[in-house]
């Protein structure tokens, strides 16, 4: 009984007067070192690492996506955008671009239109160096090209939008037709046009004008 006692004094005055020769605490370590981001194709990402590098040596287990939101809400080019904890010390942020389908020139100034039609902020890139441009105002654009999506026009060959203060559109086409859109309804001149498009006559004319009611003057 006194052997038994006396092995495990000498055990325990060991076991705590024992100082190992590596931090488990750095061998565990959650702090964030590397962060990705993924799926971008137009903004930079440096940059976006930079905006997060607040972000480094915070640990992983309390990362506080709220802070990360507020500093990406700010680039107007994400749409949205995914976190993914790679531990032990890796974040990865997967984001949604927002997709440009035409540029608005009012005056000297540009901006790229969402899809959703919003403005965003104009820049020189090749990927969408060919999208058409709106001249004169984005006002009611976005109805239009939704109308466009739903009859399957080919808006791939549209060079140019123009609006007009009464409200109507141009639509100036790549072999430079021009469509002369009405006031209101225009869907209907529209399809008008691409029925025209497979008629043998249809080179012959570059301006379509369906500006006045039931009526389409060529010329």
């Amino acid at each position: 009984m006194t052997k038994s006692f006396f092995g495990l004094l000498v055990l325990l005055i060991l076991f705590t007067t024992y100082t190992p020769k590596f931090d488990l605490s750095k061998s565990l370590s959650v702090n964030i070192k590397k962060i990705e981001i993924l799926n971008t194709s137009i903004l930079d990402k440096d940059s976006i690492k930079k905006d997060l590098s607040f972000l480094y040596k915070k640990n992983l287990f309390f990362l506080d996506e709220k802070k990360i939101r507020e500093k990406l809400i700010d680039i107007k080019f994400i749409d949205s955008f995914s976190i993914k904890k790679i531990y032990p010390n890796t974040i990865k942020l997967t984001i949604k671009e927002k997709q440009p389908i035409a540029i608005l020139q009012i005056k000297k100034k540009r901006f790229y239109i969402s899809s959703e039609g919003e403005l965003l902020n104009f820049f020189e890139t090749k990927k969408y160096e060919n999208l058409p441009t709106v001249f004169g105002s984005e006002k009611g654009f976005h109805a239009l090209y939704k109308d466009l999506k739903n009859i399957n026009f080919p808006i791939e060959e549209i060079k140019s939008f123009y609006f007009f203060d009464s409200g109507r559109w141009d639509l100036i086409m790549i072999d430079e037709k021009i469509i002369k859109l009405p006031i209101g309804e225009h869907i209907l001149s529209l399809e008008n046009f691409m029925d025209l498009k497979n008629q043998s006559s249809f080179d012959n004319y570059k301006i379509f004008d369906y500006r006045i009611k039931d009526q389409l003057i060529l010329n």
